[in-house]
């Protein structure tokens, strides 16, 4: 049976397929699939928890980015926030797709370049970078290195022997609206430097002979839903001076719930370039930097059903839980998940779906509805495709678990899951002195 989109009564299925990855489909009896794949053939191919993103509509999004804001400000350039999804098969797809890639760290630097990026495409974020992570990017070749602070240019005068092109990091003094902790452009932020200082510090890279800087970079937060906030970001670092790049950052937040309307990434891109115009010079570099807006939709994490108790409420525990969903506990963002191998029965319960750690604070969703559940259905956590694995910790010796991508029926595995083997690794020094 050709599959389909239904939205039958007694379920909330028809809201949900723009949360869903845009090639998502239900099967005619009601088994979701994603990129023709499946979710059931999934979860016996690759095990649970597992988490998989639709290629297909991870290109067409970072297209979107490229091409809507090549269109409206021809001499610009897209960045892919890294920490989003730093995995290597994220990596070169994003690479393939024609995005440069900021990095926030030396292992997503190795990431990177494991994946076969161009280092000059590379550009390096971080407000407490090492000497060492600072040396292993300048030995790479790697573009561009965006600077925090006062502190990392005293490394840097240490540490160059050859040109570096640099940007700023300025704080903008944008409040924006989203969960404190993902906020970054508010006169508090630890992030970048207040606009007095950033003059100093321009002068300061400008008198250099191997600091090429370039330009200045802002980053408001992240989950933003108001593009307002975005175009007032860019009015604000106009403020900094004349420069040939200005880097307006990312955080165009996503449709996590029922609830949610996220801005169109058109609506974003317009809202920004027409600040661009009224504030920044013509002839200028406009960069930004999308990533939750990249990947979010276009994951879903499947987990199998392990207990079901009705104590008052309704308890559909999973094999999985706050190790692979840190992001609920930090941000306290709500997320939706449905029943994927029984998609078009009346979903008759509001249920608790709770994790498999030993906290009561491991509450995946709040009021699911989904039909009555039992042992060994699959579940599907929509919209994980951001942070979840970035996040993915050994909470109760918990595995990190695999990605596959899956695109016109296909499905690849791009990172294993984690084994025992691989957990015990880092305990060498200690198991050497076990008496066997």
């Amino acid at each position: 049976m050709t599959p389909t989109r239904p939205a039958p009564n007694g379920t909330r299925l028809g809201e949900l397929w723009r949360i869903l990855p845009e090639e998502a489909t239900a099967s005619g009896d009601g088994v979701l699939e994603i990129g023709g794949v499946a979710v059931t053939e999934l979860a016996e191919r690759f095990g649970t928890p597992l988490h998989v993103y639709d290629e297909v509509g991870l290109r067409r999004q970072i297209r979107r980015f490229i091409d809507g804001l090549g269109e409206r400000w021809p001499d610009s350039e897209v960045l892919f926030a890294s920490k989003s999804l730093p995995a290597v098969g994220m990596y070169r797809l994003a690479h393939e797709e024609g995005l440069s890639i900021d990095i926030a760290g030396g292992g997503e630097l190795q990431l990177a370049l494991a994946a076969g990026v161009d280092p000059a495409r590379l550009y390096f974020h971080g407000n407490a970078k090492t000497d060492a992570e600072l040396q292993m990017a300048v030995d790479a070749g790697i573009g561009t290195i965006i600077v925090d602070n006062d502190d990392e240019l005293d490394r840097l005068e240490r540490i160059l022997v050859r040109p570096q092109r640099l940007l700023l990091r300025v704080i903008p003094g944008v409040e924006a609206k989203t969960h404190v902790s993902q906020a970054t452009g508010g006169s508090g932020s630890k992030f970048g430097l207040p606009m007095d200082q950033a003059e100093r510090a321009i002068a300061r890279m400008q008198a250099h002979p191997l600091m090429e800087f370039v330009g200045v970079h802002l980053h408001i937060g992240s989950q933003i839903l108001d593009t307002a906030q975005f175009a007032e970001a860019v009015g604000k670092i106009s403020t900094v001076g004349t420069f040939s790049t200005y880097d307006v950052g990312g955080g165009l937040g996503v449709s996590y719930t029922y609830d949610e309307q996220a801005p169109s990434v058109e609506s974003y891109l317009d809202a920004i370039v027409a600040a661009a115009r009224e504030h920044l010079p013509a002839g200028s570099r406009l960069m930004i930097e999308p990533g939750r807006s990249i990947v979010a939709r276009a994951g879903v994490t499947l987990y199998r059903v392990t207990s079901v108790k009705r104590t008052g409420r309704t308890f559909v525990a999973v094999d999985g839980g706050l190790a692979d969903q840190m992001d609920i506990a930090l941000t306290q963002q709500r997320y939706e998940a449905l029943l994927a191998d029984r998609l078009l029965e009346p979903w008759s319960e509001s249920v608790q779906l709770v994790g498999r750690q030993c906290e009561s604070g491991d509450l995946l969703v709040d009021g699911a509805p989904m039909p009555p559940a039992h042992v060994g259905d699959l579940v599907a956590m929509t919209a994980t495709g951001a942070y979840a694995y970035t996040m993915s910790n050994n909470y109760n010796g918990a595995l990190k678990p695999a990605i596959v991508f899956v695109s016109d029926g296909e499905a690849r595995l791009v990172t294993r899951r984690e084994t025992y083997a691989d957990l015990l690794a880092t305990h060498a020094p200690a198991r050497a002195g076990v008496l066997v």
